[in-house]
């Protein structure tokens, strides 16, 4: 794969190849300041292991602040397995350029949009990409987009703590926070612990956890069922000093969503996942702008 991270569509109103165009790297930081100072909070989405639904909770809690009046936007820089387009019903969509620079996808409630997965020429496309070209095209997610004016833009990382996650802590001005994202097991729990202690060691803020998959309430007898274990998230929060933003229950309607590729909060607005969601949302909201207030 070539060096340059972007093959972009010419868009039909203003016709310009930018597929010949090699990443900017000079005067990137001050463009990158320039785009976020538009934004007023950014939150980056991280967890220490794959598997526990980083994504799902990256694209839902983006739903759930737009439907509640906010002005969102979400960067997806997991270049080796982007899956926020289709969590939020955006795949098969491409990116455009105008001479303002890149512009976003259009999700549900006005989400502005933008992946790896849009600039692939085919599903099956894998980004075989060392540490460098990560950075460069991160700088160009953030300093390129034409992100306008946000309320939040929400970084959903990769897992773990390497290229991607010392990039965004690097380029991202004023980052609000990181939220972590478990599941209620021990093998999840020990590691993704390891994502607070990286946080702690840069000196970044964490908003708090958020226990996926945490229970699954039984339609025969409406009692709720620990499949992965009780009370892990929980601990680990208490433990590492943070706070436990909320518990997300397992449904097999978020696994049918998905697979679809529908944006469940969207399909499923009254479910209690959903309602979950929005109940972080107004404490990411509190915590984030009292805090910065």
């Amino acid at each position: 794969m070539s060096s340059n991270p972007f093959r972009l569509q010419q868009p039909q109103k203003q016709p310009r190849d930018l597929r010949k165009v090699q990443p900017q790297v000079q005067g990137a930081d001050l463009k990158i300041q320039m785009r976020m100072k538009n934004v007023k909070y950014k939150i980056a989405i991280l967890s220490g292991k794959g598997g526990v639904g980083k994504s799902f909770v990256s694209s839902n809690l983006s739903m759930a602040l737009a439907a509640s009046g906010k002005k969102v936007g979400i960067v997806d820089v997991d270049f080796h397995g982007p899956s926020v387009p289709k969590m939020l019903g955006v795949r098969g969509q491409v990116l455009t350029a105008d001479d303002e620079g890149i512009i976003p996808v259009s999700g549900p409630f006005g989400i502005k949009v933008v992946s790896i997965d849009f600039l692939l020429p085919k599903d099956d496309t894998p980004v075989v990409w060392r540490g460098a070209i990560k950075h460069t095209a991160i700088k160009q997610f953030l300093g390129d987009v034409k992100w306008g004016e946000l309320d939040y833009l929400i970084i959903d990382m990769p897992p773990g703590t390497g290229d991607e996650a010392l990039s965004v802590v690097q380029l991202v001005p004023n980052l609000s926070g990181f939220i972590i994202v478990t599941i209620p097991s021990e093998v999840s729990t020990l590691a993704v612990s390891k994502s607070v202690n990286f946080a702690k060691t840069i000196n970044a803020k964490i908003l708090g956890v958020i226990e996926n998959m945490s229970y699954f309430v039984c339609p025969a007898d409406n009692k709720p069922y620990y499949i992965f274990g009780e009370g892990k998230g929980k601990k680990m929060a208490e433990d590492m000093g943070v706070s436990l933003l909320g518990q997300v229950p397992l449904d097999p309607k978020i696994a049918e969503a998905n697979d679809l590729g529908e944006p469940f909060f969207l399909k499923y607005p009254d479910s209690p996942a959903s309602k979950e969601f929005l109940s972080i949302a107004d404490k990411v909201t509190k915590i984030v702008e009292l805090n910065t207030k």
